[in-house]
């Protein structure tokens, strides 16, 4: 086994770097920087049952050290992902894990079905965005909802299945021992912050929806508490991410439970990042002398 190789319960990667959806679209628009093959894994852009046009403009805002979108799902629908995005990017060498996102309980599970195809190599179910009316987060913040979910995906896919959970809750032990409790294979979090910002010469909210989902690297302390409190009280893999932009942010995020992690925002400044972790991790793990790089994955516990 190579010092990078990631083992997430059934779900196998190259190493523990991934790019997080809503972030790197389907992996074909990064083509033309770098090879997205040496990449663990790709969470491709969040996709719905029926097409999405998304929220009307402006929805997308830089603020302090981040950016909040509104951006909605906008996504073709799962039979276009299928016919004509699934066939090119499954060639591609990394990974492919499916964001889903649903208006209902129902079609996470028709979503579940449909993509236990070849080619896909795991699902993340999104219980956690911010920036729809209908699902999303609503979801995400109750633990019954967010079990009910769970339950429901691993029912109609063979498919190793991620939750995604929300920031936004009182107690996240609360959520994630209840998504582990109806079958979740691997949490991934956090999900993004939910913010504002104002313009003040026209007096009124920059996004059209008011409110929208804030990441970058100031989230990054509450994604790492979060995935510190959550690791000793669950038993399945943890997927960290929220405001990662370099090697020491990814580190921190291991030895806080994370066994993988995923970054986000970062690939809007520079797209070589997730690559530039890969190394980084790399030669941490000779500096210090490791076998394998999950000698520090929760060491913080220690």
């Amino acid at each position: 086994m190579s010092l990078l190789q990631c083992k997430l319960g059934t779900l196998s990667l190259k190493n523990p770097v991934t790019v997080a959806s809503g972030t790197f679209g389907s992996g074909k628009e990064f083509m033309p920087f770098y090879d997205v093959g040496q990449l663990g894994g790709i969470m491709v852009k969040g996709t719905t049952l029926e097409k999405r046009l998304g929220n009307k403009p402006q929805r997308l805002v830089e603020t302090c050290g981040g950016v909040i979108n509104a951006i909605g799902l906008a996504n073709p629908g799962v039979d276009y992902f299928i016919t004509n995005i699934l066939p090119e990017i499954k060639e591609y060498g990394s990974e492919i894990i499916v964001n889903i996102s649903g208006s209902s309980i129902e079609d996470y599970g028709h979503m579940a079905e449909k993509l236990s195809i070849e080619g896909v190599s795991a699902l993340e179910v999104n219980i956690s965005c911010p920036n729809v009316k209908d699902g999303g987060i609503a979801f995400g913040t109750c633990p019954d909802m967010a079990g009910a979910v769970t339950a429901m995906v691993k029912k109609n896919t063979d498919k190793p299945v991620i939750l995604k959970l929300s920031p936004n809750v009182t107690d996240i032990k609360i959520m994630a021992q209840s998504v582990e409790d109806n079958g979740a294979d691997i949490i991934s979090l956090i999900n993004t912050l939910i913010g504002m910002a104002i313009d003040v010469k026209t007096k009124k909210p920059i996004i059209t929806n008011v409110v929208g989902g804030y990441s970058g690297p100031p989230i990054k302390p509450v994604a790492l508490r979060m995935v510190y409190e959550i690791y000793p009280v669950v038993n399945i893999p943890i997927i960290g991410m929220g405001g990662i932009m370099n090697t020491k942010d990814a580190l921190e995020f291991m030895m806080a439970g994370a066994t993988a992690i995923s970054v986000g925002a970062a690939n809007f400044v520079d797209p070589f990042i997730p690559l530039n972790i890969i190394d980084g991790i790399n030669k941490y793990c000779k500096d210090e002398g490791l076998f394998h790089y999950s000698e520090i994955i929760g060491i913080a516990h220690q």
